[in-house]
């Protein structure tokens, strides 16, 4: 067999003519659309950022326009019927200052102009449902085929303005009314197909287009976006030689939406060829501040976010007035599901970090949060590196203490969990897992929960945290040897330090700070 040349990477390309027209790699998709298409007409899809959600719409369009030229040798193409030519209308909200009054209302309109001008059918009609209904049904007399309907990013006017409220809501309104014109055209529509990065709940946005099937947590479409295992060795062999791949799995693997194989973001794994450096390139290309702001207004600035869980319905229930946390981070891509559990009749879904860009980047993104220089910040997490791999002790404990005087006032005033030991605990695993250590907290044993396991340079530190005020009876030190934390971990063959930090939550740092060989 013929080794497999190089293509071109298709980065930031989210036309499918373009990269079947321009020699690059395409990971074939198909499948999929011929399912979708064979099987309902009306489906919503939910997906982060930058996971090939656009360039999916784009395949469906050259599809229903009957372009064959376009799927020689892909899945699709002997069970298409090339003969018929399908109208279609994409609106996208991709781009655009939805932050400003009355600018989603214009830009409906001047796309809905936009398609009229192609149809060769201006319309006189002045509000936006009217004018998508009469397109729709210009379109399918003219053509003699019904309608397939696109729409990208039908969030963005939402989300982009969730910092004031009431804008979102009538963005909200307004999107409720344009998509509720298509199932009153049912009649003229062949094919619905929607995507964003949130799933609004179905009253509020789709009370009007109740007819939606959601394809998020479907197990049979969970690789309808992203890359796989297999896409790699049958798509990009040509770009593996010289990169680890078990770190390009570490780095860059790990979304799942119930599916049997977890997937790439297409982004990272695009860069990472082009620059051949495991970098956060999906991460750094923007991370939305109201995450940031709404964690840290519910006092959840710094959790540990590697064992949550939530609900089915939860992760769903996703409105201007109310934003689970955890539907916001699945939602959005910085959590992930890594498992089910049932429980009293009820299914629940056990959230993590997907993979090691997202667990240290967000992580980092939060610390900064909480500290007015970051350039100082980066010099000290360099520094704390460099003490835990000689074990200076007294030196951890300087960092520490540093680290925590440089916390503003008011971010501990206006938080009230900067009262109790979870807060000390959630810092700190922000800290060492922005970093790039591995870290877990609460880590179970047959005697209790550690605070937090550290492994770093073939050695395991293991923390307790106090705060002294609430707990003024024994000392960190003596909870970690009275309970034996470190008989769980001596088997592992390396050295283990027990480490016992106290805090004040007076003056809001350390009191104490106890350490000793297990």
């Amino acid at each position: 067999m013929a080794p497999m040349t190089k293509r071109r990477l298709p980065i930031g390309i989210q036309t499918f003519r373009e990269i079947r027209e321009g020699d690059y790699y395409y990971v074939d998709k198909t499948a999929f659309a011929w399912r979708l298409v064979d099987g309902g007409k009306s489906y919503f899809l939910s997906r982060p950022r930058r996971f090939g959600k656009s360039l999916f719409l784009s395949t469906l369009k050259e599809l229903f326009e009957g372009n064959e030229a376009l799927f020689q040798g892909l899945d699709i193409h002997d069970k298409w019927d090339w003969s018929r030519h399908h109208p279609v209308v994409c609106l996208s909200f991709g781009a655009g200052n939805f932050k400003e009054p009355g600018f989603l209302q214009a830009n409906i309109i001047e796309q809905l102009a936009d398609a009229e001008e192609q149809a060769g059918s201006p319309s006189g009609h002045t509000t936006a449902p009217g004018r998508l209904r009469r397109l729709l049904r210009v379109l399918h007399q003219s053509a003699g085929e019904r309608v397939a309907v696109l729409v990208d990013e039908y969030d963005k006017p939402i989300l982009d303005a969730l910092d004031e409220p009431d804008l979102a809501r009538a963005n909200r309104d307004t999107l409720r009314g344009l998509y509720g014109t298509i199932k009153d055209c049912d009649e003229h529509v062949r094919f619905t197909f929607l995507t964003g990065v949130s799933k609004f709940s179905q009253a509020s946005v789709f009370s009007g287009l109740n007819n939606l099937t959601d394809l998020t947590l479907d197990p049979n479409y969970s690789a309808i976006c992203g890359y796989t295992d297999a896409d790699f060795d049958r798509v990009f062999a040509p770009e593996l030689p010289g990169l680890d791949r078990d770190e390009i799995r570490r780095w860059y693997n790990g979304y799942n939406w119930l599916g049997d194989e977890n997937v790439y973001n297409p982004f990272d794994v695009l860069l990472l060829f082009r620059s051949r450096e495991f970098e956060a390139h999906w991460f750094g290309t923007g991370t939305p501040a109201f995450l940031i702001d709404t964690m840290q207004k519910r006092g959840a600035g710094v959790p540990p976010l590697d064992r949550a869980y939530s609900r089915r319905d939860l992760l769903s229930r996703f409105d201007v007035d109310n934003i689970e946390t955890g539907a916001l981070l699945f939602q959005t891509g910085y959590l992930t599901i890594q498992g089910v559990e049932k429980e009293d009749g009820e299914t629940w879904f056990r959230l993590g970090y997907p993979n090691y860009e997202v667990r240290k980047s967000l992580n980092e993104t939060l610390l900064e949060s909480l500290t007015p220089d970051v350039s100082v910040q980066l010099r000290k997490g360099r520094r704390l590196r460099e003490l835990l791999r000689a074990n200076d002790f007294s030196g951890i404990e300087t960092q520490l203490r540093a680290f925590f005087a440089s916390i503003p006032y008011e971010w501990h005033t206006r938080n009230d969990i900067a009262r109790y030991e979870g807060y000390y605990a959630s810092v700190l695993y922000a800290w060492f897992a922005g970093l790039g250590l591995d870290v877990v907290l609460e880590d179970s044993t047959s005697r209790g929960r550690l605070d937090m396991a550290v492994r770093f340079n073939e050695q395991i530190y293991l923390f307790e945290f106090k705060v002294v005020e609430l707990a003024p009876e024994g000392s960190a030190m003596t909870q970690l040897k009275e309970r034996g934390y470190a008989e769980k971990y001596q088997g592992a063959g390396q050295p283990v330090h027990l480490i016992g930090v106290e805090f004040s939550r007076d003056s809001r740092n350390l009191v104490a700070f106890e350490t000793e060989p297990a």
